[in-house]
């Protein structure tokens, strides 16, 4: 999450807007991406390591990240019918992470605002046994998927670990219309589910909630299987 894509004022780009990033694959090869979509030529994007610095803003924060390479922005300027702009965030480019009390304590990437998401498999499960057509985990586009949990039980956890990693949930991850694009084909529900469902149930106060967003407050490797080890519940 160390790339951007952004228009040619510097805003961000992202599957809200434009569904069809959906249907863009991403593969790491040694130390390049690379990139393929429907109806265009693969490309491959080695990391800049230095180079021209320009704007880019994710929501409300405002960052100096590294111009990417020409190829790149021309080539998704090609696949989304418009210019484009593509940025890399070096270790020089800071974002901290919106924290009452902790400012610049946590750093972000180009994600929405958290470092990291979690969801369950039983949330999961427990919505598509509300839908007419059940919907995969990708729609919800997640880091980290548990089993062996209640539904929703990831609400409630404050303070886990997985493997050596430590992570610290801030907030409930509230829902944008991402989860009604299909990320194989990159069409929007024309009913706007899963969200329309969800809703029914998952209405909090900031909006539908499915997840939960996370920091890392302390860092390793973490791998498929790892056991979770909570520390703490919240009261509530």
């Amino acid at each position: 999450r160390r790339w951007v894509l952004t228009d040619s004022q510097g805003k961000f780009i992202s599957q809200r807007s434009h569904p069809a990033l959906a249907l863009v694959r991403v593969a790491r090869v040694v130390d390049d991406l690379h990139l393929s979509a429907p109806g265009m030529a693969p490309l491959n994007l080695g990391t800049p390591e230095t180079g021209q610095r320009r704007q880019v803003t994710i929501w409300q924060d405002t960052v100096q990240a590294v111009a990417g390479p020409d190829n790149g922005a021309e080539w998704f300027s090609l696949y989304l019918g418009q210019k484009c702009q593509l940025s890399y965030m070096d270790d020089a480019c800071q974002r901290p992470v919106a924290l009452p009390g902790e400012p610049g304590e946590h750093q972000v990437s180009f994600a929405d605002g958290f470092p990291c998401l979690i969801t369950s498999t039983a949330s999961l499960e427990l919505l598509n046994s509300k839908l007419d057509s059940p919907v995969p985990m990708n729609r919800f586009r997640t880091n980290l998927v548990v089993t062996g949990c209640l539904p929703h039980a990831e609400d409630s956890w404050e303070r886990f670990r997985v493997g050596e990693v430590l992570f610290r949930a801030v907030k409930p991850c509230s829902r944008c219309n991402v989860p009604t694009i299909n990320q194989e084909t990159g069409q929007i529900s024309p009913v706007q589910e899963p969200l329309r469902t969800l809703a029914t149930y998952r209405t909090q106060p900031g909006g539908v909630m499915f997840g939960a967003n996370l920091i890392i407050e302390r860092e390793s490797l973490i791998a498929v299987g790892d056991e979770v080890e909570l520390f703490l519940f919240n009261s509530s």
